[in-house]
């Protein structure tokens, strides 16, 4: 059998949360523990913690019978407890074999996909090692504190090209058996192998600045178009700057009018003959866009909105959405939370370049012209 095993707390200091803390439109552990789901070599994958929250939030997923919580005690989930402390725990509690290969994932690793854990497992079955961890290759060079230089000769300073790089330690996975976990009461021992990974997964997220550039490169490597679009349940999206030119424009009597193209009514239309609802979430708050929203049969309207994040939420509890399930189209600063929440998102041609930088899809419209 082999065991997969995430421990996750509830009692992270420098991110409160954060195992549960919505990363690209999911939770973040969820990242881990779906791509663990398709692995077809993991016969258990056991989400070990010690928060209400947290239990509730992956029992809310709805995941295979493979996919299991297990409650680890509160001495085993304080800030200075060992994670091999809780892996002893429940191999005890589950009376593991000792064949039994276990698999240590770590959730703080969010980019590991399931290519990485097919490929470093079929490494293990061939019998060349006791234990396996995954790396990446570093280029940087490094000195020790003497002046002396640790892994290259400064006076002969070698291109990238021609620089092997060493092997750093990156957290996503450990693989070893239960019965030489129990006999070490180590995550790794004996002849240890080494599964490479590429370099864009070196970050793990320990500290608010490591969400920001995990966040990022999860819109770069991971987050699949097509996969993506084929989850959408609901489209919700900005007005002005996305339905319109983002102009102001007023008569002679102060009257405000609004330009709407006639392309993003039939988008209304086809959404809602694929199943898909639509909805607005704007600041503004004008009958021009309560008399479009009416005739275009848009499903949820939410105008005079200062919490655009907030108010979406709002629609996905009431109506069991989830914030992955979402598609989003903004163009502005007060889009950006949301942007960065949903399953999808989509800026304008003309939006700034920090607003489409969110986007997983960078749409070729203006706003105005049929986004």
């Amino acid at each position: 059998m082999v065991i997969a095993f995430i421990p996750v707390r509830g009692g992270s200091k420098s991110i409160p949360l954060k195992n549960i803390k919505p990363l690209c439109g999911k939770p973040l552990v969820c990242w881990s523990i779906e791509a663990l789901e398709r692995c077809e070599q993991i016969d258990r994958i056991v989400v070990a913690t010690d928060s209400d929250e947290i239990s509730r939030t992956v029992e809310s997923r709805q995941y295979s019978e493979k996919v299991a919580l297990y409650h680890r005690n509160k001495e085993n989930a304080s800030d200075t407890a060992s994670t091999e402390s809780v892996i002893l725990e429940y191999i005890q509690y589950a009376r593991l074999s000792e064949k039994d290969i276990f698999m240590l994932v770590q959730a703080t690793s969010p980019l590991t996909e399931t290519k990485h854990f097919d490929e470093a497992l079929q490494i293990y079955a061939r019998g060349e090692y006791n234990s396996m961890l995954t790396c990446v290759r570093n280029y940087r060079f490094f000195w020790n504190a003497d002046g002396t230089s640790q892994n290259y000769d400064y006076k002969n300073r070698p291109r990238r090209q021609n620089f092997a790089g060493e092997l750093m330690e990156n957290g996503a996975f450990y693989i070893n058996t239960v019965g030489n976990i129990l006999e070490t009461r180590n995550r790794l021992s004996g002849k240890i192998g080494i599964y490479e990974m590429p370099e864009y997964t070196a970050t793990e997220i320990d500290e608010p600045d490591d969400w920001n550039i995990v966040e990022s490169k999860m819109y770069r490597y991971k987050k699949n178009k097509k996969t993506l679009a084929h989850s959408i349940k609901a489209i919700f999206t900005d007005i002005d700057g996305v339905w319109t030119d983002g102009g102001m424009y007023y008569d002679q009597t102060g009257n405000e009018w609004k330009k709407f193209h006639t392309y993003d009514g039939v988008a209304v239309r086809l959404a809602h003959e694929r199943g898909i609802k639509v909805g607005i979430i704007t600041g503004e708050e004008t009958q021009i866009v309560a008399r479009r929203a009416e005739k275009l049969k848009v499903d949820f309207l939410c105008q005079g909105v200062a919490d655009k994040l907030a108010a979406a939420k709002k629609i996905c509890q009431a109506n069991g959405y989830d914030l992955s399930e979402i598609a989003y189209i903004g163009d502005d600063l007060p889009d950006v939370e949301l942007l960065k929440a949903v399953g999808m998102s989509g800026a304008p041609a003309n939006a700034p370049e920090y607003i489409r930088s969110l986007a997983t899809v960078r749409l070729d419209k203006k706003g105005g012209e049929g986004v």
